[in-house]
């Protein structure tokens, strides 16, 4: 096959020795012709100048500001030469030979917008994160990954077409960032892959997970699992993506459900919990979206 040049790109927030980890596995690949971007966000408590001193072939770009996931995967892309671009989470490790089964999907069929490999947990190898995902439920703005949880038993040993790709590792065409623009920066944190891939489809293209590629994800590391901090931004973003890739009636059953159902679920839950973390998080997000009820900015995408 041919090895056209795969520009991988990942965000790095404090934690270093994370993102050390993901960049010991993608020096041993077997893929020969690569380079690696990593763009700290500001990381305001961890040095990151590490990564460059034990990495030196790596670009590296220090943000003087923390931009969130897709700002600081913008920097990357703006800063890649690569056919193809390969977004991965740091806190990710790869096998050595899971870039030539992406490359040469890619490669067979130019209607192919993304693709990802199957993603297992780290901490439990045998276990299943993605194998694909399922269509956006428009109600209530949730979707779930297809063999989530489940122990590997070579059940999903055939590539197929998906809904969505994994924001932990997706690769996109070049051309196709060209046409349908950056990633879209007013998510800050969550949800920006899922409305990033609603674009590409609308763009006509398609989405595959890719069977025979695999990589391991250790998850949450920089937000935590149940933090205020991700309560915050998970349902910010998930309302986010109502208002800017849902319509007509839809959008109408979508808002009541969320206004007299979703809304009221949620801040009872955590009322009951006397969860005062989590209460101010989620009343945070219902007040930022009040303020920013008329805004166009919302709506807006940068282009590359």
């Amino acid at each position: 096959m041919e090895y056209p040049l795969v520009s991988f790109i990942t965000v790095n927030y404090d934690h270093p020795e994370v993102t050390l980890d993901l960049l010991a596995t993608l020096r041993q690949i077997t893929y020969p012709n690569i380079e690696i971007i990593v763009v700290d966000n500001a990381s305001p408590n961890d040095d990151p100048s590490i990564l460059k001193s034990k990495y030196p072939e790596i670009i590296f770009i220090q943000s003087s500001v923390n931009l969130g996931f897709a700002g600081g995967n913008n920097l990357g892309i703006r800063r890649s030469r690569g056919k193809y671009l390969f977004f991965i989470n740091n806190d990710t490790e790869v096998n050595p030979d899971f870039l030539e089964p992406l490359v040469s999907k890619c490669e067979s069929d130019p209607k192919i917008g993304a693709v990802s490999p199957k993603i297992k947990f780290y901490s439990q190898p045998d276990t299943i994160q993605y194998c694909g995902q399922a269509p956006m439920n428009h109600y209530t703005m949730r979707s779930y990954g297809i063999g989530h949880g489940v122990t590997d038993r070579g059940q999903f040993q055939i590539d197929s077409q998906t809904h969505f790709v994994h924001g932990a590792a997706m690769m996109v065409p070049r051309s196709v960032i060209e046409k349908i623009g950056l990633m879209p920066e007013c998510y800050f944190l969550y949800y920006e892959e899922l409305d990033w891939c609603s674009s590409i489809k609308r763009a006509g293209y398609q989405l595959w997970y890719v069977h025979n590629s695999e990589i391991l994800h250790k998850e949450s590391i920089s937000t935590g699992k149940l933090s205020p901090f991700k309560t915050y931004y998970m349902n910010r973003s998930r309302l986010l993506y109502l208002r800017r890739n849902v319509r007509g009636i839809t959008f109408l059953i979508a808002v009541c459900y969320q206004i007299f159902v979703a809304i009221p679920k949620n801040l009872a839950y955590f009322l009951l919990k006397r969860d005062k973390g989590h209460f101010k998080a989620y009343s945070r997000m219902l007040i930022w979206h009040l303020k920013n009820l008329f805004s166009k900015e919302i709506h807006l995408n940068p282009s590359l």
